[in-house]
């Protein structure tokens, strides 16, 4: 059974995209169908990023601040023990 790509999750396309990196990394791929690997590799490469930035935008709208919805910087973990 194969699930059509835009219908893939982001878990989904990550292990597809970990699977493709595996393959290109043993180095035992024709060139051929390593120049496909890639492509698809880029290809969920670029879905996984625009999964990424739906669900920031969501998450920037459930922010809540004094009783009203608005936007907020997102943090990563390693910024917030950062100091300048």
């Amino acid at each position: 059974m194969t699930m059509d790509k835009a219908e893939l999750s982001f878990e989904q396309a990550m292990d597809k995209l970990e699977e493709i990196v595996t393959q290109l990394e043993n180095g035992d791929v024709p060139l051929e169908k390593a120049i496909g690997l890639f492509q698809e590799g880029m290809e969920m490469s670029r879905m996984c990023s625009e999964k990424l930035d739906q669900i920031e935008r969501k998450v920037e709208l459930l922010i809540e601040e004094n009783g009203t919805i608005g936007k907020k910087p997102f943090l990563a973990e390693m910024d917030e023990g950062e100091t300048d």
